[in-house]
């Protein structure tokens, strides 16, 4: 008798500890950034790198996520590219399996080469990507990004306004999230978009 009751009561703990573990593993996850449910593929782009040609479809199999700055930025572009080094950091191994892309909003100062040397100051696995004026603003089109940037001011002084977003596109090369801004006091943490990213990647 007692025998029997002691295997009812592990059978009974058993179930309870699957049905937990079930229960974190499947639970619904509280997006810090916008779930987008895009009927269409991302735009598959192609700009340059100080390595050559890359496009969008190059990453296919890893998650992107992709932003658009320049590296004459004050502070914007800094402060995001150093909290998506710190995602990457959160991530840990997962990292691996995600990759970086910022593409410029200045193609007349930001040369692939001067790209390349920016983004790789906060990650050696980002990528800097440029173009012509023209695929940039079709690109940046194509994703809903503004930019502006006056014309006649002195060429290393004048300021761009731009779409601080990160964008993150899924392995199978739909948008899959919108991240809002890394700074602000509305903006999302680090902490945030990686416990976001483990949850996508787990699944």
């Amino acid at each position: 008798m007692y025998k029997t009751w002691v295997q009812r009561l592990l059978v009974i703990f058993g179930v309870l500890v699957l049905a937990g573990w079930l229960f974190w593993r499947f639970r619904p996850h509280d997006f810090a950034g916008t779930v987008v449910q895009s009927p269409e593929p991302a735009y598959d782009f192609e700009l340059l790198s100080a390595e050559g040609p890359v496009r969008l479809s190059d990453f296919r199999g890893k998650w992107v996520l992709l932003f658009f700055g320049y590296t004459y930025c004050p502070d914007v572009c800094p402060t995001t590219l150093a909290d998506l080094a710190r995602v990457m950091e959160l991530l840990g191994k997962d990292a691996e399996k995600l990759q970086v892309i910022m593409i410029s909003v200045d193609p007349k100062r930001d040369t692939p080469e001067r790209m390349a040397t920016y983004v790789q100051h906060f990650h050696p696995s980002f990528i800097g990507l440029t173009g012509t004026d023209e695929q940039i603003r079709e690109v940046a089109t194509r994703y809903g990004i503004f930019y502006n940037y006056p014309e006649g001011q002195e060429k290393e002084g004048y300021p761009v306004e731009h779409t601080a977003s990160t964008l993150l596109i899924n392995p199978e090369g739909y948008l899959k999230v919108v991240f809002p801004p890394t700074f602000g006091p509305d903006g999302i943490t680090p902490e945030q978009m990686a416990a976001d990213l483990k949850y996508l990647l787990r699944r």
